[in-house]
């Protein structure tokens, strides 16, 4: 437990939650767990801590845990705790979007832990990039939502070239009537904290004039100000439409949804993370398993259709026990679904709108990543030396293989692109300039 706390100081954390308590304490005990969670619950160290102890011990040249999720940005996200802890254990990440060469070559010295979605994992296992009999521990992580995406066939693949499995833990958003056959999982120990959740949240509704809602949407995003939002569609093509209107009133957000290029939605998110943002127009695919900060606010453009799209939108606020406000967007013909039974009150839009004023960061694209040998202090050593920022104006460093993007004081963006115009990092000539 020493061992953890270490672990935990990394990632600023002083105490385990209850879930991250019995997760390590019962994986001691049992082969096979299944944590039933929602998001926000501290779920990903529920898994990573008790892999972390059980394989500790082991050879560092072989692959002991698996990791299998149903998202590029999940994968990035657990790879990212993981190294923010920084074990004594080689981790690598494998994704669609992401370099096949660069990933190959990683196999070069094989990583204790791996994390990767099904589809590029079977790619690997067929091309024989690394052999799977040492994985002793498999994680089948949001196993819901990689059913949801058609992971099915990919799923039962890796799990039958798993000839030495140890440990199965399995978690997921939903109770699933049955676990499938092809898990291998069949007496687990089931940790449900599914019913213990009662977020704090306030409904209310906005009722719109006629049917056409973006005129109510676009008072009601100047009414809520700076705060971080999240506005969510049912489909991809109202995400770019209520994003071409934003544009139009230069209202920076970004819009995240399935038809967008994996880089594209990846850097969406990044901004939204480190503030350059508060605004995410989006489909439900930024409802589950993202790494996205604490919401403020949750806004229902188009009403979900089912109660549990609403339940894991509403997921992405009052969050650990804090509070938030779900909005509803209705049309004159609209009502309030069945399946909501809180009490919704009505918000009155005020009769004249300010545009919110805008992020005070914003984000800053470094063309050099860790594959070029840069790593957060050279970049923070050129802002600070070179740049003439200060500490504080500097906020989130990302750094990717051949990218990086630091989050930096928005009135101070002109003067340090500047002043960095024709300096180098690491004797390297790098492009730097405000990330599009």
């Amino acid at each position: 437990m020493q061992e953890t706390s270490i672990y935990l100081e990394k990632l600023n954390i002083t105490k385990l939650n209850e879930i991250q308590e019995k997760s390590l304490e019962l994986f001691k005990k049992h082969n096979d767990l299944i944590l039933l969670s929602p998001t926000g619950s501290g779920k990903t160290l529920a898994f990573l801590l008790p892999i972390i102890e059980f394989i500790k011990h082991e050879s560092n040249t072989t692959i002991k845990a698996l990791i299998l999720v149903p998202s590029r940005e999940l994968a990035m996200q657990i790879e990212q705790v993981l190294k923010k802890m920084k074990l004594p254990l080689k981790v690598n990440s494998c994704y669609g979007g992401h370099s096949m060469r660069v990933e190959r070559n990683n196999f070069e010295t094989l990583p204790s832990i791996l994390i990767g979605t099904p589809g590029r994992i079977v790619d690997h296992i067929k091309r024989e990039n690394f052999t799977t009999n040492t994985i002793e521990v498999l994680v089948l992580d949001e196993f819901d939502k990689s059913l949801e995406f058609g992971f099915k066939a990919e799923m039962e693949f890796i799990i039958g070239q798993l000839y030495n499995l140890k440990k199965r833990f399995l978690t997921s958003a939903t109770k699933m009537n049955e676990i499938p056959e092809f898990t291998g999982i069949t007496d687990a120990i089931e940790l449900n904290f599914l019913q213990n959740s009662t977020p704090k949240i306030n409904f209310k509704k906005v009722i719109a004039t006629g049917n056409d809602k973006l005129e109510a949407l676009f008072n009601l995003i100047c009414a809520l100000e700076n705060d971080s939002k999240l506005v969510f569609c049912n489909h991809r093509e109202a995400v770019e439409r209520i994003s071409n209107l934003l544009s139009e009133k230069n209202i920076i957000h970004e819009k995240f949804h399935g038809g967008m290029e994996q880089e594209d939605r990846e850097l969406a998110l990044l901004k939204f993370r480190n503030g350059s943002h508060n605004l995410l127009i989006t489909t439900d695919l930024a409802s589950r398993g993202l790494d996205i900060p604490e919401i403020k606010y949750i806004v229902h453009y188009q009403l979900p259709t089912i109660e549990n799209a609403f339940i894991h939108r509403n997921g992405r606020t009052a969050r650990m026990k804090a509070e938030g406000t779900s909005f509803l967007v209705l049309s004159d013909t609209e009502n309030v679904p069945e399946f909501i039974l809180e009490n919704v009150e009505t918000y009155e839009l005020p009769e004249i709108s300010q545009l919110p004023k805008n992020s005070d960061w914003i984000t800053i694209y470094f063309g050099a990543g860790k594959k070029d040998k840069i790593n957060k202090f050279d970049i923070v050593g050129l802002l600070i030396q070179k740049g003439q920022l200060l500490k504080h104006e500097i906020g989130i460093i990302d750094v990717y293989d051949f990218t990086a993007y630091v989050a930096i004081k928005r009135d101070k963006a002109n003067s340090v692109l500047k002043l960095l115009k024709n300096e180098t990092i690491k004797k390297r000539k790098v492009k730097i300039d405000i990330s599009k």
